[in-house]
């Protein structure tokens, strides 16, 4: 039985989607089971990867290769992306490097069923399940409606307070209404409402990317985690100014970094005092880290502020009562009777107060304990409120599902 590996993707989980396709391509069975590698690139083309890439540390050390990379004063690691507009022909030529290019309509030809590996966006939203089912490929994990459900912290948000299950309190901020809000008032009208500390978060996101948590009644660290939600940055004169030229640049890779910046491509506006947004119409959009440190040393001093919007951010913020307590993982499976089972329950043991992306995929910043140290009763509350959860939202096969329990 052929088993294609769908892993890497569009999101900025690709490097953990990464990392788990290998996993899946190492544990899989062989005297069962023959698999195939499709690694979905950051522009979503399917490629037949050669197995030996495989073992690369991160995407970005095998894909796009080095021999396709532009010529740049300053080492940078590149994605996809940041090489611009490919002719079709280029791109098949580019990737021949790592593989072979893969049309949806032939993967029915190269496997019997897909594992999907992908997370966020494109990966786990229904976007891959729709392609699967058009061709007609049984795959891993829920369907279409749930997973485009499960993606949404929003929907989940609005559906467990309409069912009557356990969820803190909540307040939905458009990006619209952003743009016109006072963060003052708007901070201090959700402090009533919601109670200090806030936690914001961008509703689509995996891996506790664009979380950050407001503790108190500062307008200005809940406007920064606000725009991180929504994956927006602005730089100041005085913040570029006293940065050297090592300092600029850890700054130009931190900030294109897709899990703890805004990743590329960015619009970068450059306001300039008295005259708001630079003259000249439309604001440039910049691909390459190179060239957007140009701009950077060229716009400033001269500009106020540079505000910079990724390309692919959020168009709303979750704001959420903070919960104080002891946070889990409890998977949940469905037995040979289509039933959900939720599994012991795993507490998340962390060395910071966030579980960041950090803390969950490098080593030594958190520790799992299964099955979390409660009483037996307590856990069993959380796996009834696990499998009811599994239940309403639709899921099926295999569902990993967060929580806290308040002490």
């Amino acid at each position: 039985m052929k088993v294609g590996i769908f892993f890497g993707g569009t999101s900025r989980e690709r490097e953990i989607s990464f990392a788990g396709g290998r996993t899946v391509f190492d544990n899989l069975d062989k005297g069962l089971f023959q698999p195939v590698p499709i690694f979905v690139d950051s522009l979503g083309h399917f490629i037949l990867l050669d197995w030996q890439y495989l073992y690369k540390g991160t995407i970005r050390d095998f894909f796009p290769p080095a021999a396709v990379l532009p010529a740049s004063r300053h080492p940078w690691q590149l994605y996809l992306e940041n090489l611009g507009e490919l002719s079709d022909e280029a791109l098949t030529d580019l990737i021949s490097h790592v593989g072979r290019r893969v049309e949806a309509s032939e993967l029915s030809k190269l496997m019997d069923f897909a594992f999907l590996a992908l997370h966020g966006p494109g990966g786990e939203d229904g976007a891959i399940q729709g392609l699967l089912e058009w061709v007609g490929i049984p795959y891993s994990g829920s369907g279409i409606l749930p997973s485009a459900f499960g993606i949404d912290k929003i929907a989940q948000k609005k559906l467990l307070r309409a069912t009557g299950l356990a969820t803190p309190d909540f307040y939905v901020l458009t990006a619209a209404d952003w743009a016109t809000a006072d963060p003052a008032a708007l901070l201090s009208m959700l402090g009533r409402e919601l109670g200090l500390p806030l936690v914001i978060k961008a509703p689509h996101q995996g891996s506790s990317i664009g979380i950050g948590i407001v503790r108190e009644e500062d307008p200005a660290q809940f406007a920064t985690a606000v725009e991180r939600a929504l994956f927006r940055r602005t730089l100041t004169t005085a913040e570029w100014e006293s940065l050297d030229e090592n300092g600029r640049l850890a700054w130009v890779r931190q900030l294109t970094d897709i899990r703890e910046g805004l990743g590329l491509p960015v619009v970068a506006e450059a306001r300039h005092p008295d005259l708001g947004a630079a003259p000249g119409g439309q604001a440039p959009v910049f691909a390459q880290p190179e060239a957007l440190l140009d701009f950077l040393m060229t716009a400033f001093p001269s500009a106020t502020e540079v505000v910079l919007s990724s390309l692919i951010g959020e168009t709303q913020v979750l704001v959420e009562q903070f919960v104080a307590g002891r946070e889990f993982s409890c998977i949940v499976v469905e037995d040979e009777n289509g039933a959900p089972l939720a599994l012991p329950p795993t507490e998340i043991v962390k060395g910071s107060e966030v579980f960041d992306y950090r803390a969950k995929y490098l080593p030594g910043l958190a520790r799992k304990v299964t099955p979390i140290d409660l009483p037996e009763a307590d856990i069993e509350r959380i796996r009834q409120q696990a499998q009811a959860m599994f239940a309403t939202f639709g899921f099926e096969v295999y569902a990993r599902l967060d929580g806290f329990i308040q002490e």
